[in-house]
């Protein structure tokens, strides 16, 4: 039997994401991927969009399809989520491959996130990107999807869950990537989780920037079939 990848998405991302690598690797692995809460056109759910409830998801998931233990590539959000993952239901995840995670949450940082998250400011600043939001989570699901990811941010602001001291619970191996020109996550944040990881390892990708359509799929597909079959 092929070994269990699942491929977790980012905020405001969808399993569309990895249309361009998921054919590829599925001549290796059992390819899983799924929409998030709120994510891809599904349903935003009655509480709130938090990591925790993203966390159960996934842990749920496994559990429902059998794949105990998995491994995981998460891009973004993604990676925060199977970390967190990792700390509640070890048993249930075999390594993660993080691509661009965001672990410096503060209350500055949040908020400066969030005022990049306005539907009115997206439409003059980013029409392409909202464009690519309708198309992903359809033309009435993504502008609440927006204030939803706001809190979501804003409760990571003021709790993170992964920091350097919860991190060294996770007895999984991780690798951290993170791309040299990404200017929403920086290389010493990334660093500072790397030391304190008992069974990490880290990468950082050259003339990489943040959305996962900038990353070079090729040398994607490579560090992913590179870390998962050690």
């Amino acid at each position: 039997m092929k070994p269990a990848l699942i491929l977790l998405h980012g905020a405001l991302g969808a399993a569309r994401h990895f249309d361009g690598i998921a054919a590829i690797l599925e001549d290796q692995y059992d390819v899983h991927r799924f929409n998030l809460h709120g994510h891809g056109g599904t349903p935003l759910p009655d509480s709130p969009l938090r990591i925790e409830g993203f966390t159960e998801q996934l842990i749920g998931y496994i559990r429902q399809h059998d794949l105990a233990p998995a491994a995981i590539f998460g891009f973004s959000m993604g990676g925060y989520i199977a970390m967190q993952a990792a700390t509640q239901a070890p048993d249930s995840i075999s390594r993660i491959l993080t691509l661009g995670t965001k672990f410096d949450w503060t209350p500055d940082v949040a908020a400066k996130e969030a005022r990049q998250l306005n539907a009115g400011f997206l439409r003059d600043k980013a029409p392409a990107f909202v464009s690519q939001l309708a198309e992903f989570h359809g033309p009435a699901a993504w502008e609440p999807l927006l204030p939803a990811t706001v809190g979501l941010m804003e409760a990571l602001g003021q709790r993170p869950l992964l920091t350097p001291e919860t991190v060294a619970a996770v007895e999984a191996p991780v690798r951290l990537m993170v791309g040299d020109r990404d200017h929403m996550v920086s290389i010493e944040e990334t660093l500072g989780i790397f030391r304190n990881l008992p069974n990490g390892s880290m990468v950082v990708l050259p003339d990489t920037k943040h959305p996962i359509e900038k990353v070079n799929k090729a040398v994607l597909i490579w560090e992913i079939r590179s870390f998962m079959t050690l």
